[in-house]
């Protein structure tokens, strides 16, 4: 089943703590509809030194959130905006805006 995001697409959280925060799409995982967010949702991962990371320390990275909590940014009016799928006479499927306006066309 196709998301309403996907990765490298431009994205404002709608939901949670970090409501109000944009960012790049840096994964999309379908089978449990989740995304990671550029700079949202960042935790601390503790790590014990190795022949990797010999300092050892804390590594801050970004951890998943459900896709339902974020919204694609409108390209021309630069707010977020629920989309839809529509597929023309040609039979090309469409990432459509509320408005009308075409995000993009979704290749198979």
């Amino acid at each position: 089943m196709a998301l309403h995001i996907k990765k490298g697409d431009l994205v404002e959280v709608i939901a949670g703590d970090d409501k109000g925060v944009r960012g790049k799409v840096l994964t999309v995982y379908l089978a449990s509809g989740r995304v990671v967010v550029e700079g949202v949702n960042r935790v601390f991962k503790h790590v014990r030194p190795s022949r990797t990371n010999p300092q050892g320390g804390r590594l801050q990275k970004e951890k998943s959130i459900h896709a339902s909590n974020v919204l694609p940014v409108h390209p021309k009016t630069n707010r977020p905006t629920r989309v839809r799928f529509v597929t023309d006479d040609k039979g090309q499927k469409k990432r459509v805006a509320t408005d009308g306006t075409v995000i993009d066309i979704l290749k198979r």
